[in-house]
């Protein structure tokens, strides 16, 4: 079985590798394309750096524009010549939909696309204009698939690559908590991966936080610092109260960081589920731009982004959003939730069970669904 696969990021590498794994344990299998380190230690001889495929934003695409267009060309000729079996897309749909588009043109390859469109949130149409060049697609979460169907493309939900990332255990936690003298409440900050939203977030943080040590004399506030964030974490919060910043390369200490803490105020994205994923209860706050603001919410299609409260379908983790990130009120609320945090342990253990903790590793389920959709007529040819 031949199958070319590309990814283009971080976290996309990370999929394409348990997947790789889980198609080596059912099959006879060989690989083409593009990934990272991951997916190169798993055999695929990568055919460019993927590092040239993670750029975000308008400002760094537009320079790249040329080159990116050219390889998006230059990996649909590779597909064609070569004739996989598949063709997996993973994340990066910007580049790896254009690529399954072209190759859909010109061939009857089979096409598969990791990860699904955030269509539940914002711009539903996205799904309808996929189902044109992408065959079936592997969801992340549980509410996914009848979207991608609605669409006209096999779905499968293959879980969350979260519920299969280590975790810290208790005793590494106490330790944590003995090395750095914390015997009172831990309250974990993390303000954002980006510069961006360090920089938006930090202000209105270390305000509530300082309301939170007021009111919790004993409270202590611990940041593990994102590697391109260090040194701009370390500058904006010279304000802040008492707080212990764990370099990026403390990956143990930031392990047990997450493990210990009662509370963890964090920006939206996925950390809500590494937050779930170690039992550990949160209060979400993010802003943005102004006209981003605007824009977003006039868009936006769901009543929360927190992804525990979607997947669990409840309301249990307090967000702050937008105009409503304000000190004050996030202060409030990490202080109710370090008194009474039982409902959240709820809702993260039902969270985490629902995507897929206990069960095959997702990267297998997801070799699985990919062989399946092989073997059976895709879904769409037999309505």
């Amino acid at each position: 079985m031949k199958v070319f696969v590309i990814a283009g990021e971080a976290s996309g590498d990370k999929l394409g590798a348990a997947l790789m794994v889980g198609l080596k344990s059912l099959t006879e299998v060989s690989f083409d394309g593009v990934g990272g380190p991951l997916m190169q230690a798993e055999g695929l001889i990568s055919r460019f750096p993927m590092d040239e495929l993670s750029v975000m934003g308008l400002a760094e695409i537009l320079p790249k524009y040329r080159q990116l267009k050219e390889r998006v060309h230059q990996m649909a000729d590779a597909v064609l010549e070569t004739r996989p079996d598949v063709l997996i897309t993973i994340d990066s749909p910007d580049f790896g939909l254009r690529v399954a588009k072209l190759v859909k043109a010109r061939s009857d390859i089979r096409t598969v696309h990791y990860v699904a469109p955030t269509v539940w949130a914002w711009r539903p149409r996205r799904g309808a204009k996929m189902a044109h060049h992408i065959d079936q697609v592997l969801a992340l979460f549980p509410f996914e698939p009848p979207l991608m169907q609605a669409a006209g493309m096999r779905c499968d939900f293959v879980g969350h690559p979260v519920v299969t990332d280590p975790v810290a255990s208790n005793a590494d936690a106490q330790a944590f908590r003995d090395r750095h003298g914390i015997t009172g409440p831990l309250v974990l900050a993390l303000p954002g991966s980006r510069r961006g939203e360090v920089t938006r977030l930090a202000e209105t943080f270390g305000t509530a936080l300082d309301q939170v040590k007021a009111r919790v004399p004993d409270a202590r506030v611990v940041l593990p610092a994102a590697p391109a964030v260090e040194d701009l974490v370390r500058q904006v919060t010279r304000d802040w109260p008492e707080v212990l910043i764990i370099p990026p390369d403390q990956t143990g200490d930031k392990a047990a960081a997450f493990k210990a803490a009662d509370v963890a105020l964090a920006a939206s994205g996925t950390v809500s589920l590494e937050l779930a994923a170690n039992n550990t209860p949160t209060v979400i706050a993010y802003d943005m731009a102004w006209l981003s603001r605007v824009i977003i919410s006039r868009m936006l299609l769901v009543d929360t982004v927190t992804l525990v409260n979607l997947v669990s379908d409840s309301r249990v983790v307090p967000e702050f959003i937008g105009k409503a990130c304000q000190p004050g009120p996030i202060a409030d609320a990490l202080v109710e939730v370090l008194a009474d945090p039982d409902q959240q342990t709820v809702a993260m253990a039902l969270t985490m069970q629902r995507l897929g903790q206990g069960g095959d590793a997702p990267g297998l389920r997801a070799a699985r669904a990919v062989l399946d959709g092989l073997a059976a007529k895709p879904a769409v040819e037999d309505q």
